[in-house]
């Protein structure tokens, strides 16, 4: 294992970025952090958008400058891709491509496309990534009280010699040098990004959290108990393990909790399990899953649409609802507007 090297703002030269002009295509979650705080630092950022649709209508209310991506791309010297992944190889042939020049920076926040060669830029181009270990909305939230979201960083191609340093002054910039810079590799970044969210993180937290759920009611408890047991106290505890890892979630729970996460936790999450996300790592090694995802997105979304389906109108989402709209605990300063952001 190579040692650990963390970047901060001490180490970067942060008046970098704001000598390159910067478009940012798309105002979704990432596209909306990153550009706000780019601003909030005295970066010189353009929007690429749709003209008149609901992020430029969003943008504008920023007070953003929006244009065509083909004149934003035309217009920069770095052009960061925040788009859905599903649609980059697309707008990149069609709008983004044609307008590039030698020397510019081509900037991605994960590094699917590339790595899975979906987008090839040309070798006269710069090739680099920051990719914020959070959602958008909290870059911007934690961005705005001082803080910022741990990031990593990657240089996929550097003809011009300093993507390095461009890299780590945009990260910078949009607040990561507050908490803390990785350097990683493209290939590096997707898979163990991939495998993440679907074993862990976001597949297999939610799999888990609906499992216990259902045992619970199956078993006749309330379903407002089980929702307080199996969802709601989730964050806490996830709090407490980020900030000081498992150690300190086992520090701060009672002995009869920690005895039971040792002894009992291995048999939910078992030789089994372990066998299931090793075969899910080789869908994400081999391309397999990225294929499957880009052919559902390109043939009308059906398994897709259904899943969203099955998952809003389980239960534990209307139990959800129903006790957060008269709860008083996370009702406040709540980081998400989808009106504005």
């Amino acid at each position: 294992m190579s040692k650990l090297h963390i970047y901060l703002d001490k180490d970067i030269n942060k008046d970098l970025i704001k000598t390159k002009k910067i478009a940012v295509i798309g105002f979704g979650s990432q596209g909306y952090g990153q550009s706000v705080n780019l601003k909030d630092s005295g970066c010189d950022v353009v929007l690429g958008l749709r003209s008149g649709g609901k992020s430029d209508i969003k943008a504008k209310d920023y007070g953003f400058k929006t244009m065509a991506i083909e004149d934003a791309v035309k217009s920069a010297d770095i052009v960061q891709i925040l788009i859905p992944d599903e649609i980059q190889a697309e707008v990149y042939e069609k709008q983004i491509k044609p307008y590039m020049r030698k020397g510019q920076y081509l900037m991605f926040s994960h590094g699917f496309n590339i790595h899975y060669k979906r987008i090839v830029a040309p070798e006269d181009v710069n090739v680099i990534m920051v990719a914020p270990k959070g959602p958008g909305h909290t870059v911007r939230s934690e961005y705005t009280i001082g803080r910022g979201v741990p990031s990593l960083i990657a240089v996929y191609q550097d003809p011009s010699g300093d993507s390095k340093d461009i890299a780590l002054s945009y990260a910078s910039a949009i607040g990561a040098g507050r908490a803390g810079i990785l350097e990683t590799t493209f290939k590096e970044e997707t898979e163990t990004d991939l495998f993440g969210e679907q074993a862990v993180i976001c597949g297999g937290v939610s799999a888990l959290i609906k499992a216990g759920f259902e045992v619970l009611v199956d078993a006749g408890y309330s379903p407002y108990m089980a929702y307080f047991e199996v969802l709601h106290e989730m964050k806490l505890l996830v709090d407490l393990i980020n900030q000081g890892g498992l150690a300190d979630m086992r520090y701060s729970i009672s002995n009869t909790a920690e005895y039971g996460d040792m002894t009992r936790g291995p048999k939910v999450i078992g030789e089994e399990s372990r066998k299931a996300m090793k075969e899910l790592l080789k869908d994400i090694q081999s391309g397999a899953f990225a294929n499957e995802f880009l052919n559902e997105m390109q043939t009308g979304c059906k398994k897709f649409n259904e899943l969203r389906k099955q998952n809003a109108d389980h239960l534990i989402e209307k139990v959800g609802a129903e006790i957060r709209s008269s709860f008083v605990w996370g009702n406040d300063n709540k980081i998400i507007d989808r009106n504005r952001n």
